[in-house]
């Protein structure tokens, strides 16, 4: 089962709806934000928080090297 975006959820589902409807959503949404918000709720956090996380760990390591390294370990592995 794949997921749908927001731009096509928009799309599908909410762009065909009369306005009023529209905006009761919007309200819905505002709602759910506002209290989640006064809940405390940690907010989403980024992939990009990870950006370089245990880079030190391939601090002198030659690419190349490490990659020749791993398919000669698959070569062997393999019956």
């Amino acid at each position: 089962m794949s997921t749908l975006g927001a731009r096509e959820i928009y799309k599908r589902y909410i762009s065909p709806l009369p306005a009023s409807e529209q905006l009761r959503l919007l309200v819905m949404l505002a709602q759910g934000l506002a209290s989640e918000t006064a809940a405390g709720k940690e907010p989403s956090r980024s992939i990009m928080e990870l950006h370089a996380l245990g880079k030190e760990i391939w601090v002198g390591t030659d690419a190349q090297k490490y990659v020749d390294k791993l398919r000669d370990e698959w070569d062997i592995a393999r019956p």
